[in-house]
């Protein structure tokens, strides 16, 4: 029964990422007087290019095309071992911080190396692009969730999540910095405003979208979803992590509804915020990213330095 809700856990992250997609494009378009499209439309459109024949340059080595393949299966191992609508699941044990940080790494580095494969030059410029912006946001988010893990001395998600909502609501002056730094990296790592622009396709601001350019059909539809789940994790954890409460800790039909309900509410307001900050502000310039990404770094130092003074 347990290991039946794990999978289930992860097939709601899959199914779910698309609807919060959509609900972001949603919002946007409304506070932009935007006439907005479907919630469903991007079920829509992973359909429409799941039942399209894929088109592959002849410079294209085997990797190119199984890089999609890799990416998603690396997004869906990061789902299962985020805690979602439950903590006591049997994929617990393996919800690491280091493991999830892996999973993210290893579908970049397929990503970058697709991009590269072809040999064009928009798939050179994203890749170095994204390995530069990753190289800076990684150790900003590791020291973000070293906050969290050294207030509940273990690196498991779900013992670290256990713990606060044991403790209940706390004021904690390195939970505030850390939320702030992981923040700031979930919109650096997921390719959205200020950092960049999934709308376009313009060759002097594009960085993620230039590295898929010549993918197509089912292999782009796989690329998208990906990101769509890796959207979605980051909102997880900014939600389950800062705020746990309503999460189950009993595996009950109730307390898991209730975690259900809990988490899309968190979502949803979580998406929106998004969407008004993208409303407001413009995307920066590439060589600004480095401030942006050591400014993220040095919130999750002061919230580390302020747990060792405060709080231990």
């Amino acid at each position: 029964m347990n290991w039946l809700l794990a999978l289930i856990q992860t097939l709601l992250f899959v199914s779910l990422a698309p609807l919060l997609a959509g609900w972001i494009k949603f919002c946007k378009c409304y506070l932009q007087n935007r006439k907005a499209p479907s919630l469903f439309q991007p079920y829509r459109d992973l359909w429409k290019l799941t039942h399209k024949q894929p088109v592959v340059s002849e410079q294209a080595s085997w990797l190119f095309v199984i890089a999609p393949y890799i990416i998603f299966s690396a997004m869906v191992l990061a789902a299962s071992v985020v805690p979602l609508i439950a903590v006591n699941l049997p994929t617990a044990a393996s919800a690491d911080i280091i493991v999830l940080v892996g999973f993210f790494a290893f579908a970049r580095f397929f990503l970058t190396l697709a991009g590269l494969d072809v040999g064009t030059a928009f798939g050179g410029m994203g890749a170095s692009r994204e390995m530069t912006i990753s190289s800076l946001a990684e150790p900003a988010m590791l020291m973000a969730i070293f906050t969290l893990t050294m207030t509940a001395s273990s690196t498991n998600l779900s013992f670290a999540i256990g713990y606060v909502l044991e403790h209940g609501t706390v004021l904690r002056p390195s939970f505030i910095f850390a939320l702030f730094a992981m923040i700031l990296v979930a919109i650096a790592e997921t390719g959205r405003i200020p950092v960049d622009n999934p709308a376009t396709h313009l060759e002097l601001t594009m960085i993620h979208e230039a590295m898929i350019l010549e993918y197509s059909g089912r292999h782009l539809a796989l690329i998208e979803w990906a990101s769509q789940l890796k959207l979605m994790l980051y909102g997880v954890l900014i939600a389950n992590i800062f705020f746990p409460w309503g999460i189950a800790e009993q595996l009950s039909f109730s307390a898991l509804g209730y975690g259900l309900l809990n988490i899309l509410a968190k979502l949803a307001v979580l998406a929106l915020l998004l969407a008004v900050s993208e409303t407001l502000f413009a995307k920066m310039r590439l060589f600004r990213v480095q401030e942006y990404l050591s400014f993220a770094y040095l919130l999750a130092l002061l919230g580390l330095l302020s747990h060792i003074i405060l709080e231990s």
